[in-house]
């Protein structure tokens, strides 16, 4: 694809912008550690709440989304779009008790809430284990798709697209720190966002697709539209409905969307200015992520089907591209060719932005481990603030370099997605239940933590060289889940519970739902420990919130679907929903109350 100088124009901007707000921001960055990985714990919701839904719109995502719309229709979005279940969990229930940890990483979480030796080794391991290997896991499918848009639309081969888009992010991320990071975030969502709504807009309205009503109409578009999967097709409402809802969104650990918080957004959350902008910034980052991003992606993604119906023709239309590439999600970046010159610079730039937003995310967060979790607490605890910050750049660039090096292995979005499923499938009721069952120890989580593991490398790599049938990935993820549950819940109650010393300061400094945690209190009472009773959660009202929050965003979801396939009154009834939703949230709101600071 050949770029004019007006594309090439709006790309350099878009550079030399990111580029500058890390050099800006880097003398202030470079001050502390809590400076480089929080941002003075004093950021509004709005900038955390944009930064979160920026990271998670990174440039695999259109891909992805891509991906599942050819193979399963609208419905596979149910994938993760059940997600949304755990997000409004982590906003009504979590994101206060996060706040109110005041630790600087969710790692520093296991020594608050555990104590001794394994609770040491859970912070140590989990620092090198998710901060290095698992995060250079989703790095490297970013990285994948950054590949599959240089080869389609620039033309480059894949290190060259490695080289020119990790430069500029690495350079940004280690200077600016967290702060850089938020400020640039914002100000790639908008381009991202711009870009793709106005992509959908000229693909849907191109002659070979002749805009969104014969779209809506196409013969082989129709049996996609469907927001459920067929009812009577007992297979797909199992895999791509039932199981995504009844058992993935609390059991799997998937970063951005983890039961219980953590990760990045548990950074966000932990950086925010009190409890008030960490609920407000990740109600923001739910609303946005399943109401304003999915429709562009699945518009393009349906036309899609229209111009390039399988795989030989998306092949037979980049000859020169990789076979081995080639799959379904490569569909999304062959579809913007058809741009107009200006737009497509702005397109180009607004998926360089995806990446760039959603690698600077997880370079900071992921060598807020290396630091904090791993290198100040076992290697050199009496290291300076300058040498933390010194150590905080470089394994910025190290898992730069080696995320790269992983995406040249890798062959699609949708692969990544699934082994990252496999690897956390069991461990999320675990980060769910730990603030509100005193009982949960750290032995649960090494044990949950070690079978989720070996579970996913023996359905992965071991079962079918065994002689067995291969097993559908959706029905290996409740085995997983059921065979890691059944484990760790064993552990939990063969293994000794954490020192009354350590919980008794726990459950005063967070101030948690007293439900699972009155024996207890019971016991700690009677050996003189004093528990504050009052607590100000309410779990009822943060449940009853969770629940009309969901319905709230699956209305709206669904509302703008159907008003975008001209079923207007049933697209006006669920927007009415919306509405009554969002009034019930605010009512909702007024029932919470919160640490002032």
């Amino acid at each position: 694809m050949i770029l004019e100088t007006i594309d090439w124009s709006v790309i350099a901007a878009f550079f030399i912008i990111s580029l500058a707000i890390g050099i800006i921001i880097a003398k202030r960055a470079g001050s502390s550690s809590a400076e480089f990985f929080l941002s003075g714990r004093n950021m509004p919701w709005w900038l955390l709440g944009v930064s979160m839904v920026a990271t998670t719109f990174s440039a695999d995502t259109p891909n992805l989304v891509t991906d599942i719309v050819r193979k399963n229709g609208v419905s596979g979005n149910w994938t993760w779009w059940v997600f949304l279940l755990t997000g409004m969990l982590t906003v009504f229930v979590y994101s206060r008790l996060w706040r109110r940890s005041k630790v600087m990483t969710d790692l520093e979480f296991y020594e608050l809430r555990y104590s001794g030796k394994p609770a040491a080794f859970l912070r140590g391991f989990r620092a090198l284990y998710l901060g290095v290997f698992f995060n250079i896991m989703i790095m490297a499918a970013v990285a994948l798709a950054a590949i599959k848009m240089g080869s389609v639309l620039l033309g480059l081969e894949p290190i060259q697209t490695l080289l020119i888009a990790s430069v500029v992010t690495v350079i940004y991320s280690s200077l600016g720190g967290l702060k850089g990071v938020l400020i640039t975030d914002f100000f790639q969502f908008f381009i991202a966002m711009v870009g793709s709504i106005w992509a959908a807009y000229v693909i849907v309205n191109l002659p070979e697709v002749g805009g969104l009503s014969n779209l809506v109409a196409h013969k082989d578009v129709v049996p996609k539209l469907d927001f459920f999967p067929d009812f009577s097709n007992t297979e797909t409402l199992i895999t791509v409905f039932i199981i995504p809802i009844a058992v993935q969104w609390w059991s799997v650990w998937y970063p951005g969307s983890e039961p219980g918080g953590g990760g990045y957004i548990a950074q966000r959350m932990l950086s925010a200015k009190d409890e008030k902008n960490a609920l407000g910034a990740t109600l923001l980052f739910n609303v946005a992520n399943y109401v304003l991003r999915p429709w562009p992606w699945i518009l393009i993604a349906l036309a899609s089907i229209v111009v390039f119906p399988n795989l030989e023709s998306i092949q037979a239309a980049f000859p020169e591209i990789d076979a081995a590439i080639i799959n379904d999600d490569l569909a999304y970046p062959a579809m913007l060719q058809y741009l107009p010159h200006g737009l497509l610079g702005i397109v180009i730039a607004s998926l360089i932005a995806a990446f760039m937003s959603t690698i600077s995310t997880h370079l900071n967060w992921g060598s807020s481990y290396v630091v904090n979790d791993f290198y100040r607490r076992f290697v050199k605890p009496e290291a300076s603030e300058k040498e933390l910050v010194n150590v905080a750049r470089i394994s910025t660039v190290v898992l730069m370099f080696f995320s790269a090096l992983l995406a040249l292995y890798l062959e699609s979005a949708i692969q990544a997605f699934r082994i990252l499923l496999s690897i956390g499938a069991g461990t999320g009721l675990i980060f769910i239940l730990r603030w509100f069952w005193w009982r949960i120890n750290a032995y649960t989580e090494i044990a949950g933590m070690v079978i989720s593991l070996v579970a996913a490398i023996y359905f992965e790599l071991i079962h079918q060289r065994l002689g067995f049938e291969p097993i559908n990935e959706h029905y290996r993820l409740v085995l997983s889940v059921a065979v890691t549950t059944t484990v760790w819940m064993v552990v939990t109650f063969m293994t000794r519970p954490t020192d009354s010393k350590t919980l008794v300061s726990f459950y005063n400094m967070i101030r948690p739902s007293n439900v699972g945690w009155k024996n207890f209190i019971s016991r700690a009472q009677s050996e003189g420990h004093e528990i504050k009773e009052a607590t100000q959660s309410r779990l009822s009202v943060e449940i009853y919130s969770m629940l009309i929050g969901c319905f709230t965003v699956f209305s709206a979801l669904f509302g703008t679907g159907y008003l975008l396939y001209g079923k207007l009154q049933m697209g006006a009834l669920l927007m009415a929903f919306t509405l009554i939703g969002g009034g019930l949230l605010i009512r909702a709101w007024r029932k919470l109350k919160f640490d002032e600071e």
